[in-house]
């Protein structure tokens, strides 16, 4: 058994918290994305991700994605179930395992909050109550143990995941484009604006996500070391490349560069170092930055060619970031940062891109088939989708009898009907 080292666990504590931090912050970021009819449905999907998840990954979800005695590297064993075999001083790694888990909760808390931006305005909020805990278990947890368990099957087949491009950015973007196709386009989906409604907002809320995620990369090495500075250096350099490569696209294509494609271009970018991080040099990590910030800059336009309502833009972001910066992995890793691996243009070939591929294949096909499954079978159950009145009238109003805007905001009027006595 390790020894944990009270270093160590110092900088977990302090990354799990500012993990936790991040589901706050993107209900913010989500919240002032969306209408003003439907800013308190968009926070509140947020935040009850986080004792949904909670409960689901104490009681099995931790067991199954990183248990021993599981099933030939698909699934973890139920050694944990209910957190049971683990005392405050057990070890995994250098830091008490109890932190290891709370650590780990925090991603699979913030990948499920992601999808729900897929699904704005038009969700009703008892359905996605029901399917997070189920996706956390269904998919989060599979998928966890298959890249970062060491008996699972990616992860002994030498795919490179250091912070969650495959488990939390391609989970969520795939999961959400199966919900959006599950509920179908808002009312007025290429017809009417749906400009955010409070961009200060969205500004906010990016702020947030970008000082927790150096906790989410950098604590990821869960030591106090070179490899966390690296790591931290990376996840700035990546967060500043995305933003101007967003920003430079806006300028070129439209004239005018935009607050809104700033926030969009840090998150870009932060998509794309989460898997490359800890494999990458600081050149890579701009390059990775870069390319995703123009990648994804043109990737939100797809929704309208090919039809489906990605309200917030989860798929064009966040999952084309993921697989942005997990192929990039195949080009761009360096031995100083992995020990071993290299990219292709440092030499290592084509294998680790081979890898890299197949494993974005797998994943993206299994998050989106089982969160379909389920999404289809709650709809069929309690109906997933809120009616045509309730939408037109908003959907704060109708799933929570509150809005936040009392006389409505910029030309977005109030529901008329009043509230149950």
């Amino acid at each position: 058994m390790s020894e944990i080292d009270p270093a160590a666990t110092a900088w977990l504590l302090t990354s799990t918290a500012l993990v936790l931090l991040m589901t706050p912050g993107l209900a913010i970021f989500y919240g002032g994305m969306v209408r003003t009819t439907g800013v308190l449905n968009m926070i509140m999907m947020s935040f009850i991700a986080i004792p949904l998840v909670t409960v689901s990954w104490l009681l099995v979800g931790y067991s199954l994605a990183f248990g021993g005695d599981g099933a030939g590297g698909l699934i973890g064993g139920l050694s944990h179930i209910g957190m049971s075999g683990i005392a405050p001083d057990t070890a995994r790694g250098p830091v008490p395992e109890l932190l290891f888990a709370t650590f780990q909760l925090s991603f699979a808390i913030i990948t499920a909050a992601l999808i729900s931006g897929a699904i704005a305005d038009r969700a009703k909020f008892v359905a996605w109550a029901v399917f997070v805990p189920l996706w956390a278990i269904a998919v989060y947890a599979v998928v966890a143990h298959w890249v970062w368990a060491p008996s699972g099957w990616l992860f002994e087949l030498g795919v490179l995941d250091y912070a969650g491009g495959l488990v939390v950015e391609i989970v969520s973007g795939a999961s959400a484009l199966a919900l959006a196709l599950v509920l179908g386009p808002r009312i007025g989906f290429k017809k009417d604006a749906m400009r955010p409604h409070n961009l200060p907002f969205v500004l906010l809320g990016v702020g947030l996500l970008w000082f927790g995620w150096f906790g989410f990369n950098a604590g990821s090495a869960l030591a106090a070391n070179g490899t966390a500075a690296a790591i931290f250096l990376n996840t700035l350099v990546a967060g500043c490349l995305g933003m101007l490569g967003w920003l430079t696209v806006e300028q070129v294509r439209d004239g005018k560069p935009t607050t809104f494609g700033a926030a969009s271009g840090v998150v870009a970018g932060l998509v794309a170092i989460t898997p490359s991080c800890g494999t990458v040099d600081t050149l890579g990590a701009a390059v990775v930055g870069l390319l995703a910030g123009i990648v994804c800059s043109f990737a939100i336009g797809l929704k309208f060619r090919f039809g489906y309502d990605d309200s917030l833009d989860v798929v064009g972001v966040h999952f084309v970031g993921g697989v942005v910066g997990t192929l990039l992995i195949g080009l761009l890793a360096t031995d100083v940062m992995t020990g071993g691996p290299e990219g292709l243009l440092y030499g290592g070939g084509l294998g680790q891109l081979g890898k890299q591929a197949l494993a974005v294949v797998v994943v993206a096909g299994y998050a989106f088939a089982v969160s379909f499954v389920l999404a289809k079978l709650i709809d069929r159950v309690i109906g997933f989708r809120i009616s045509p009145e309730d939408e037109t009238s908003g959907v704060d109003f109708s799933q929570h009898a509150e809005t936040a805007y009392a006389e409505g905001v910029h030309g977005h009027a109030a529901p008329r009907r009043e509230p149950p006595l």
